[in-house]
C-alpha cells in the first residue's frame, strides 16, 4: 500500500536538501525556497509540475514504478534512498547490480560538471543512461534507443549504420571487443541474464557475430585512443578516461583530446555547433 504521508514528507525533505548546483542547474537570484523548487524537480524528473506537486500534497493516483524511478534519479537519491522511495509508493525496489539503471548521486555530480566535455554513463552492456551536451553532439542521442538496440554491442552487429561513427580500421577489433565483453557479462550474470538474451538474438541473426563468438575471446579492452568519425567534423582522435561504479556496474566515459591537436580544435568547434549540422 502507498504511504502518502510518508511519500510526501520524504519528497519534500529531499527536495529541500538539494541546491541547484547539486544537480547541474544555475542558481539564479532571489531564491526564496529552501532547496529546489517543485518545478525544477519536475523538470529533472521529466514530468509535469502539477503531477509532482500533487505527490508532495498527498494527492493524485499511485505513481507507477517508472515514475518513481524517474523521481529517484531526478532527486539524485542513493540506492538506499531509492529503495525507500519505492516502498513508500507501494512498490518493490528494483534489483541492484548488473541490470540496475539508477545512476549513483556521486557519478551524476561528476557528469553535471562536464558540460564542456563529451561524456556518457553506460551500463556493463553498453547501454547509455546519461550523456552530456557534447556527448550527444559527438555520438548522437544514444539514450533514445529501445529494446535490444539500447546496447552498443547489439547495435554493432544488428545495424551496420552504427559503425559509421568509428574509423574503418578499428571495425574488426571493435567486433571482437563487443563480443568479448558480452561473453564476460554473460559469464558473470548467467543464462537468465539480459546478456544471454542479446547473445542469443545475435547468434540467430548475425553470421558475423557467430564467427566472432566462436573464437571465445575474453579480456579485450578498449584502446587508449578512440577514433571517431563525426559527420560534420570528420575524424577525431580522443582519449577515453573511465570512472567505474562497482556497486551498479556503471562506467562514466570522458572523452578528451591532446591540447593543440587537430582533434582538440575540432572539439572546441563541436562545443559551438553542438548537435546542429554545419551549414
Amino acid at each position: 500500500m502507498i504511504d502518502r504521508a510518508g511519500l510526501a514528507g520524504f519528497l519534500r525533505r529531499r527536495r529541500e536538501s538539494l541546491q541547484p548546483d547539486d544537480v547541474g542547474l544555475p542558481r539564479g537570484q532571489r531564491r526564496r525556497t529552501a532547496g529546489l523548487r517543485r518545478e525544477e524537480v519536475a523538470a529533472l524528473c521529466h514530468m509535469s509540475t502539477d503531477y509532482y506537486s500533487r505527490l508532495e500534497r498527498e494527492r493524485g493516483p499511485q505513481p507507477s514504478e517508472q515514475m518513481i524511478a524517474a523521481i529517484a534519479q531526478g532527486l539524485h537519491l542513493s540506492l538506499d534512498e531509492r529503495d525507500h522511495l519505492f516502498r513508500l509508493a507501494g512498490h518493490h525496489p528494483p534489483l541492484r547490480g548488473g541490470v540496475a539503471e539508477h545512476v549513483s548521486p556521486g557519478m551524476l555530480r561528476v557528469l553535471d560538471r562536464l558540460d564542456d566535455t563529451p561524456a556518457e554513463i553506460v551500463t556493463e552492456l553498453g547501454e547509455t543512461l546519461r550523456q552530456t551536451r557534447l556527448g550527444v553532439a559527438l555520438t548522437g542521442d544514444t539514450t533514445s534507443f529501445t529494446g535490444p538496440f539500447r546496447s552498443i554491442s547489439y547495435r554493432w552487429f544488428a545495424d551496420p549504420s552504427s559503425r559509421a561513427l568509428y574509423a574503418p580500421e578499428d571495425h574488426d577489433f571493435l567486433s571482437r571487443m563487443w563480443a568479448s565483453g558480452l561473453r564476460e557479462v554473460l559469464g558473470r550474470r548467467g543464462r537468465d541474464s539480459r546478456a544471454a538474451y542479446l547473445a542469443d538474438l545475435l547468434l540467430a541473426d548475425s553470421e558475423e557475430f557467430r564467427a566472432v563468438w566462436d573464437e571465445h575471446e575474453v579480456g579485450l579492452r578498449p584502446q587508449g585512443v578512440k577514433h571517431f568519425v563525426h559527420p560534420e567534423l570528420g575524424r577525431l582522435d580522443l582519449t577515453c578516461q573511465t570512472l567505474l561504479d562497482p556497486e551498479q556496474s556503471h562506467a562514466l566515459l570522458v572523452y578528451t583530446a591532446a591540447p593543440g591537436s587537430e582533434s582538440h580544435e575540432k572539439l572546441q568547434l563541436l562545443s559551438v555547433i553542438g548537435a546542429q549540422a554545419l551549414t
